[in-house]
């Protein structure tokens, strides 16, 4: 019997991607290169912090507090043990940067699967059974939207410090975050998904799907669902760069991590401390990392967006 499905080779799919528009309209925009070879070395420096970073910046056996306050290597009185110089408690910026980082792509990537999760959830049951289900879905999704996503993580992180227990509020600051971003921003998958499976549960497929009895949420997550996951993950791409700046605007007012486990936006809140007694570099040096991060993966994400639009190939 002949074989009904090919095997899939790695080799010829790579080859396939190499000769697709979308590669083709990657590697003739320069900008779009340059944007993903920062967000990958950003990425790369924040995954392997522990190994690459100079100085483990959060070990106080290796901080030296005589250390503080060195500006940076190129500066007068400055050192080339730290390039970027240090901040108050004598703590290497390139490394805090490179740890620092971490936490805020661990809340950024967490918070948009959490968003996804909930958003695609609740836009592929509003778009598919319609009704009273998409009426009350798309209503609370308007009325969320005409409230500005940081004032609903603020109330979220609110209501959490209350319901938590002082002595696990530390703990659980990072899941309250996460939770905090991603309810903050469902509305906007759930809005695209439902838009989509609106088109889709009018095809062909889902008619004769539904025409030899296969059960309405078998069809909508096995079938609907990997045909709206498109548009979505263009919009991840883009809201990963908005949970970022998220999740720095909560630590900058002090309601995000706790100072144990910084951030880009705790490290600029510390540093801003700093600014105007002459030590600038413990607040610019964070603050330039979190412009150049989000504004690499912005880049990424319109590029995404233009290169899978039928429209303009």
């Amino acid at each position: 019997m002949a074989k009904l499905y090919k095997k899939f080779d790695p080799a010829d799919a790579l080859h396939r991607f190499f000769d697709s528009d979308v590669f083709y309209s990657f590697r003739t925009s320069p900008v779009t290169v340059i944007s993903f070879v920062i967000t990958l070395v950003i990425f790369i420096s924040a995954a392997f912090a522990p190994w690459l970073a100079p100085y483990d910046s959060f070990d106080p056996a290796s901080v030296e507090l005589m250390n503080a306050y060195t500006p940076p290597a190129w500066a007068e009185d400055g050192t080339s043990d730290f390039f970027l110089g240090t901040d108050d408690q004598g703590r290497d910026i390139l490394s805090t940067l490179m740890y620092g980082s971490r936490i805020s792509l661990l809340v950024g990537f967490s918070a948009v699967i959490f968003s996804i999760i909930l958003g695609v959830g609740l836009g592929l049951l509003a778009g598919y059974l319609g009704g009273w289900t998409d009426i009350v879905i798309m209503r609370l999704a308007d009325v969320q939207l005409t409230i500005p996503a940081i004032l609903i993580a603020l109330m979220i992180d609110g209501v959490a410090r209350i319901l938590v227990p002082p002595e696990s509020r530390e703990l659980m600051a990072i899941y309250v975050l996460i939770i905090a971003i991603g309810i903050s921003d469902w509305p906007r998958y759930a809005r695209v998904t439902r838009g989509a499976a609106l088109v889709e549960r009018n095809k062909e497929y889902v008619s004769a799907a539904r025409v030899i009895g296969v059960n309405s949420y078998k069809i909508m997550f096995k079938h609907v669902l990997p045909n709206v996951m498109g548009p979505v993950l263009v919009l991840a791409t883009i809201g990963l760069a908005l949970a970022i700046i998220t999740e720095a605007t909560l630590s900058f007012l002090g309601v995000g991590v706790p100072p144990t486990t910084p951030s880009l936006g705790t490290l600029i809140r510390v540093g801003n401390n700093f600014l105007f007694s002459g030590e600038w570099w413990i607040t610019l040096f964070p603050a330039l990392g979190l412009v150049i991060l989000v504004l690499a993966v912005n880049l990424l994400g319109d590029w995404l967006r233009d290169a899978l639009n039928p429209k303009l190939r």
